[in-house]
């Protein structure tokens, strides 16, 4: 394709958009150019002057950045604002949250009626990033491997003392299931574990299961349990105060091999467990 005047334009693409990442340089200019040279479309760019390019790739270059920066910064600002309306949703009657670790993924099944409190904090969390880039800190093999603390301090203290009140007993703390963690009544806030085994008989009547492990509990098995209690341990324990302090830059620095929540979204569910 001929494209006429054009000539000049994509060095001044080029310079707007340096502050890019690589991966939307590209994506954006390749669909930039299949959707406006097209082929019809692409005889009648071609007749508009080189000015004219210059301005329309400058104008791309520099607004679609801004609005993908205030869209991420959108969601990252509500995790410093527990309080907000959009931070205090209800959630699904059921719905399913694919966990990306550096071990592999592990696919939780969240029941609201098991746990309503419980499902609506995880939701809101989970659906604003709260646990993305989160370390296992506290796992013990064949028990349990507990995670949950922001790896931002002032993201994990906003959320540190917004706790809700506590939901009734219901379901049993069997292999897979997956339930908040407490230190006092009604202290529940956004540090939660997963049962590695039937832990029945110590935790049912204290810790409410709000979901359970459909997919990936081979996952679980495997995250590395090397550090013990020794990398933050459990809420009760007063070991947690370099986290929340320091963040992933503490756990990074003491605990390197610790492994990690790359992401965690809300997904549809496809293939549920009844």
């Amino acid at each position: 394709m001929d494209f006429g005047n054009a000539e000049g334009a994509y060095p001044i693409a080029a310079s707007a958009f340096q502050a890019w990442p690589e991966l939307f340089k590209g994506i954006l200019l390749n669909a930039t150019l299949k959707i406006f040279m097209g082929s019809k479309i692409g005889k009648l760019m071609s007749r508009i002057p080189a000015i004219r390019w210059r301005l329309f790739f400058c104008t791309l270059g520099i607004v679609c950045p801004c609005w993908l920066q205030l869209s991420c910064q959108s969601t990252s600002t509500r995790l410093h604002h527990p309080e907000a309306a959009e931070m205090n949703r209800r959630s699904p009657a059921v719905f399913n949250v694919r966990m990306e670790t550096t071990k592999g993924e592990i696919v939780i099944e969240i029941h609201r009626e098991w746990s309503p409190r419980g499902a609506d904090r995880f939701y809101n969390l989970v659906h604003d990033g709260y646990y993305d880039d989160s370390r296992f800190y506290r796992v013990i093999q064949g028990k349990w491997a507990q995670f949950g603390i922001n790896g931002d301090p002032k993201i994990s203290n906003a959320w540190r003392v917004r706790a809700f009140p506590d939901d009734p007993p219901g379901q049993s703390n069997r292999r897979g299931t997956i339930a908040f963690a407490f230190a006092v009544p009604n202290g529940r806030t956004t540090q939660v574990f997963i049962n590695l085994k039937d832990n029945s008989a110590t935790h049912d009547g204290e810790f409410v299961p709000f979901g359970k492990i459909i997919r990936g509990m081979e996952i679980a098995d495997a995250l590395n349990s090397e550090y013990g209690e020794t990398a933050g341990s459990g809420i009760r324990s007063g070991k947690q105060v370099p986290l929340f302090e320091q963040g992933n830059a503490y756990l990074d620095k003491n605990f390197p091999r610790l492994d990690r929540i790359i992401r965690a979204r809300i997904v549809a569910r496809r293939n549920a467990s009844k």
